[in-house]
């Protein structure tokens, strides 16, 4: 007997996912971790934020298996024009020995901007990257898309921060060249993206409006500025790329509104994050502060999108937040979604990128009940709240916080403000506070904040060794609803420490399938 609302009969059928691995943290969802949930025939989605710097201290590590490399070689046949520059690359930061355990990593930066003509008006002062920068950013998420995509037809998706401004031409680029599937883009107002993406499939010179504090009033802006067939040389396929579908990451349906008015913002989907969802969050809809004065976060109904609302625009959406369940993913079909993104589930499974020890000191605390979760309002320098699982030895230890050293030195959640000589300069509120003040910045910014950056790195095994042995200590964020990955724990084999995403994945539909329920349970704040 058929129950309402069903999954459709026929996986094989869909042209979109049922479910879409989150793009989550720096590299924890790696290649590795999309390409199984691609072969299963969902979206796999990798995580598109500091892969210039992810691929550098993987070849500094030797490239164990050869996949860098390979996927290097993939793209040199596919861009003859970027042959050598590659092969400049390798040189510069593969080491086939590896390097110890207490050396240093060879640091990478977003580094200087350069001055460029820009192309659509006089009015604007347009930026590049350094040429270096252009070609490590554009290979590697070539590469990380390439090697997800490696030996199936499956689809893939990449995520990007729109806040992470400087690297984004060039990291679409990369992606585009590697036939990405989906592109997804959340972290700020992506109007521009859907334009921009067709550009790059076109090879059609593009611009990013670049947020500038403190510019003075005048007519003209800054913007980032790509021009393919000058970086690319010849093509050994000229025509047009194929396009991917472009999907906004919203927390509110007056954005989704705002952006499905016009063609040139319009998306094609949406994937509607709630404020339980892990990573960055969008901030309440009213401040609320403690008898100290400190930001407290307090989510409602109102900070929650109206999914009315999202399903008469009548374009294909996707909800995040507390998903990973069956039950959760009928209430998302319930309620008009196309299907649910998995993110906490997918960070936790065997298959992530996040480093094996943590995971496993993540998934013992989780299996006797003493995981946390919180949200803290300070501690991302972007300014948007922050997911934190509450772990011993990382970032959410108090004393592990105040023994670090404050230090900026990978720079991808830094902004961009006018010096006094009219120039640009880049801050973060993480960075030494007195270099935060020095470049115009004010001390309460710089409170609790933290380096992500760095964290992240180490969250997936790269952590930066300082001087005296100090390694960079981690951070991992996770959503509210731990339940899932719990009872999935509880099922493991004897000798088994964490599940893998296609258990999670068949957990989820087959437990969809199976519900029986005449009235789906609807989607809440947990």
């Amino acid at each position: 007997m058929d129950v309402a609302p069903s999954l459709p009969p026929s996986f094989s059928q869909r042209t979109d996912p049922v479910l879409i691995s989150g793009g989550m943290g720096i590299s924890i969802s790696s290649w590795k971790l999309a390409r199984v949930v691609s072969l299963m025939g969902e979206l796999g989605v990798v995580s598109g934020t500091a892969l210039d710097i992810v691929y550098a201290r993987r070849l500094q590590l030797g490239d164990p298996g050869g996949s860098i490399r390979r996927a290097f070689a993939a793209l040199a046949a596919r861009c003859p024009g970027l042959a050598e520059s590659v092969e400049r690359l390798l040189s510069r930061h593969f080491n086939p020995a590896g390097k110890t355990a207490e050396q240093a990593f060879r640091n990478v930066s977003l580094g200087k901007l350069h001055l460029v003509e820009a192309f659509s008006s006089e009015m604007k002062t347009a930026w590049e990257l350094s040429p270096d920068t252009q070609v490590l950013t554009l290979a590697a998420n070539f590469a990380e898309v390439w090697l997800a995509k490696e030996g199936h037809a499956g689809k893939v998706g990449i995520n990007y921060l729109r806040k992470v401004e400087r690297p984004l031409l060039w990291a679409l680029c990369g992606a585009l060249l590697a036939n990405v599937d989906y592109v997804l883009v959340g972290a700020g107002r992506p109007s521009e993206l859907p334009n921009i993406i067709l550009d790059l499939c076109r090879h059609q010179p593009v611009e990013l409006p670049l947020a500038v504090h403190g510019a003075p009033d005048r007519t003209d802006e800054h913007v980032m500025v790509l021009q393919p067939c000058r970086l690319l040389g010849a093509i050994s396929t000229p025509t047009p790329l194929p396009r991917p579908k472009f999907l906004a990451i919203v927390s509110s349906h007056l954005l989704a509104q705002m952006l499905a008015e016009s063609p040139r913002t319009r998306p094609y989907g949406f994937v509607v994050e709630s404020p339980t969802a892990g990573g960055h969050n969008a901030p309440p809809s009213m401040k609320h502060f403690n008898d100290r004065r400190e930001p407290v976060l307090l989510y409602g109904e109102k900070d929650l999108a109206d999914m009315d609302a999202i399903a008469k625009i009548g374009l294909p959406f996707w909800i995040a937040g507390s998903c990973g369940s069956p039950e959760k993913l009928r209430g998302a079909l319930a309620l008009g979604a196309l299907g649910i993104q998995v993110g906490t589930l997918a960070a936790l499974s065997g298959q992530s990128g996040m480093a094996p020890d943590l995971r496993k000191q993540t998934l013992s605390s989780l299996s006797k009940k003493h995981l946390r979760v919180k949200a803290d309002a300070r501690l991302s320098p972007t300014g948007f709240p922050f997911k934190v699982a509450q772990i011993p030895g990382t970032l959410s230890d108090a004393d592990v916080y105040s023994q670090r050293t404050r230090i900026c030195d990978v720079g991808h959640l830094q902004t961009a403000f006018v010096r006094p000589d009219g120039g640009l300069g880049f801050r973060c509120p993480a960075e030494p506070v007195e270099d935060f003040l020095r470049k115009g910045g004010k001390t309460q910014s710089t409170v609790g904040r933290a380096c992500l950056c760095n964290a992240l790195l180490a969250t997936t095994g790269l952590a930066q060794c300082r001087a005296g042995g100090y390694r960079e200590p981690a951070v991992v964020t996770l959503g509210d609803d731990l339940e899932p990955a719990r009872q999935l724990m509880t099922e493991l084999a004897p000798g088994q420490d964490s599940f893998t995403i296609g258990k999670a994945l068949r957990f989820i539909l087959g437990g969809a399938r199976r519900q029986k329920s005449a009235q789906p349970p609807t989607l809440e704040l947990r």
